[in-house]
């Protein structure tokens, strides 16, 4: 009878985290992300953001949906150009644009110029398009600090500092403010064994105790099998897969909304927890399944990364210290985890019935409530002490 159910709801859950993956919105409005480099003469900015927002001309003042602004059907349009239309088209509109860009120094404005547009391919137009777009500007005479910012109807906005060390400014502007004044000519002093270092603990307290969500997961895995030889299988495959979505998530070239690899991270935790308390599986359908699911773990680490902000010139040596950082977390609760149980009870006859079915059980519901609050099918207060 149990292989008979295995063999029905396996499918059907799988399903469900299928129909969620195709949940995403090219209409949700997300900060634009810029990295600034202010030297003495001239400044770089480097911006991450769905550009059709800026050549369709929308007003993003107050809302979270393009639908929501006048323009919304020429967005959708050229969303669906191919990227090199889309490029010319938005260096036409550029004169408009480049109006609403806000760069002083010693109470002149300068203007900005396209050094370089990346747009990629058209792909799922359910999903928004993020185009990197890249300017220059020169500076006044003088060393008058500088400060940077953009009309309000361009919405929010996160800028980041490059080459200033641990102190770099970091902000998250919104209503058209403008940043701090920025000195020129920073040069980061911080070396690459430094930022390895400072990303470990960044990379650690995203699972300890801030990723209560992740922490979960791998409770998963523990209650599945408190084997060595399992555990580690697993451990192993969650890691290489989000290794991949991390580095491809921080680096923008794969990107997909919070609001849909969230819910999946808490669809996943109901699985393993079913699984756990139904029996399924074998050490290698599962380290399958477990691959799978850090490909959308890893996504959840990206973004955790991207808000965090890195500069460009220590980028790999911050990707390498998070990914540590996270793989210690793991083995933490994995050897709390096997130090309050696993020592004590995972050899006993009742350990499964009594111990290791009732926490999955546990662990399934709360992912449960998660997905449900996190897609907004109904709406639910957070859980208390989660």
């Amino acid at each position: 009878m149990t292989g008979v159910l295995a063999r029905l709801v396996r499918p059907l859950l799988l399903s469900i985290l299928v129909f969620w993956t195709g949940a995403a919105t090219a209409h949700e409005i997300r900060p634009a992300v810029a990295d600034v480099a202010v030297g003495q003469s001239d400044l770089r900015l480097r911006i991450r953001m769905p550009l059709e927002q800026l050549a369709a001309g929308l007003d993003l003042a107050g809302i979270s949906d393009t639908n929501d602004a006048a323009g919304a059907a020429l967005y959708d349009r050229l969303r669906a150009m191919d990227s090199g239309a889309f490029e010319t088209a938005f260096r036409e509109a550029w004169p408009r644009i480049s109006q609403g860009f806000i760069i002083e120094s010693g109470g002149t404005r300068v203007a900005p110029e396209i050094a370089a547009i990346a747009v990629p391919a058209v792909g799922d137009v359910e999903l928004p398009r993020d185009s990197v777009l890249t300017l220059t500007a020169d500076l006044p005479e003088g060393d008058d600090p500088v400060q940077i910012g953009w009309r309000p109807n361009y919405g929010e906005l996160v800028l980041r500092q490059e080459g200033g060390g641990e102190d770099a400014y970091e902000a998250f502007l919104m209503g058209g403010e403008l940043s701090e004044p920025l000195p020129r000519g920073a040069v980061s002093t911080e070396s690459g064994l430094k930022v390895f270092l400072r990303y470990i603990g960044v990379g650690f307290e995203h699972i300890v105790p801030l990723g209560v969500d992740h922490i979960l997961f791998v409770l998963g895995l523990f209650f599945f099998s408190t084997q060595f030889r399992p555990l580690l299988w697993q451990v192993t495959a969650f890691t290489a897969a989000h290794t991949v979505t991390l580095a491809l998530g921080a680096t923008g070239i794969l990107t997909i909304p919070a609001s849909v690899v969230e819910p999946l991270i808490a669809a996943t935790i109901v699985f393993v927890g079913v699984e756990n308390v139904l029996g399924w599986g074998t050490t290698r359908s599962r380290t399958a399944l477990v691959f799978c699911f850090g490909l959308l773990h890893g996504l959840g680490f990206a973004s955790v990364l991207g808000d965090f902000g890195i500069a460009s010139g220590r980028f790999v040596q911050a990707l390498l210290g998070f990914n540590v950082g996270v793989e210690f977390g793991q083995l933490f609760v994995i050897g709390v985890a096997f130090a309050l149980v696993g020592v004590w009870f995972a050899r006993k006859s009742w350990y499964r019935r009594a111990i290791a079915v009732p926490v999955s059980a546990v662990i399934s519901l709360i992912g449960l409530y998660w997905v449900i609050e996190r897609t907004g099918v109904i709406e639910l207060p957070p859980l208390p002490l989660l």
